[in-house]
């Protein structure tokens, strides 16, 4: 279960921004806040093995992701993959898809490492840095199937709620790498930020929500259930799923 995508900004994001001032804004803030962990010996060598195979960087600037899985297939790019378990689910029950995850923290990175060689997966890229940076440097426009969004920080407090990932320059950026046609797909076990969601999507320009009733989706079968969210089903919490296809 991530939580670990959220913003840290200087300044509070205005509706009255212009486009540009928010894609300004949105380059003096991170898709992240460092959490403490530390990381197992099993995860360090995953890293040290792994990395030069399924690692990317971000100073390579602009990828042709043809050429770095040496195929042309559907594409899912995944902010935030915490421990990687569902990363590592799906990657194994698509393996005509390719996923590219992005993760801040080693002890993160160094599990989805040690899965991927344990699976023998081939369709699996990993950048550790911060997904933002990797949108805008690293991806061309209109080249993504997919964007992933799964259990990000909620911060709760309301006096926070300008740290949160999805705001509106945030959804522009999400529109411009999508191809037409292409899914943003979120999911948040905390309804206030759902709802918080779901005001920002549905104010984004070229976006259109996929859910029947233009609120959830039904927990879609592609995405894993973490043991978490079990144990959260368990004790009543929920979980809310939101869907907003790229129309332009």
């Amino acid at each position: 279960m991530a939580r670990s995508c959220g913003y840290t900004p200087s300044f509070p994001m205005t509706d009255t921004q212009t486009p540009a001032e928010q894609q300004t804004r949105l380059r003096t803030i991170k898709s992240f806040v460092m959490r403490a962990g530390r990381i197992t010996e099993g995860q360090q060598r995953a890293l040290e093995q792994g990395w030069p195979q399924f690692g990317l960087e971000l100073e390579d600037g602009l990828q042709d992701f043809d050429a770095v899985f040496g195929r042309s297939a559907p594409r899912t790019f995944e902010i935030g993959f915490g421990m990687g378990h569902s990363t590592l689910e799906m990657a194994a029950a698509a393996p005509e898809q390719d996923f590219i995850g992005v993760e801040v923290h080693r002890p993160g990175v160094g599990a989805l490492l040690m899965g991927v060689q344990q699976r023998g997966l081939s369709n699996v890229r990993v950048y550790s840095c911060d997904a933002l940076d990797v949108l805008r440097q690293c991806v061309a426009d209109a080249s993504l199937d997919r964007v992933l969004l799964f259990f990000p920080d909620p911060w709760h407090k309301a006096r926070h709620h300008k740290r949160r990932i999805v705001q509106p320059a945030f959804a522009e950026l999400i529109r411009q790498k999508l191809k037409v046609g292409g899914v943003l797909h979120m999911a948040t076990d905390w309804e206030p930020y759902a709802e918080h969601m779901l005001e920002v999507l549905s104010a984004a320009p070229g976006f259109r929500n996929l859910a029947a009733d233009g609120r959830w989706v039904e927990r879609p079968e592609e995405r894993p259930v973490t043991k978490f969210e079990r144990r959260g089903e368990r004790l009543g919490h929920g979980v809310w799923d939101l869907k907003f296809q790229r129309i332009d």
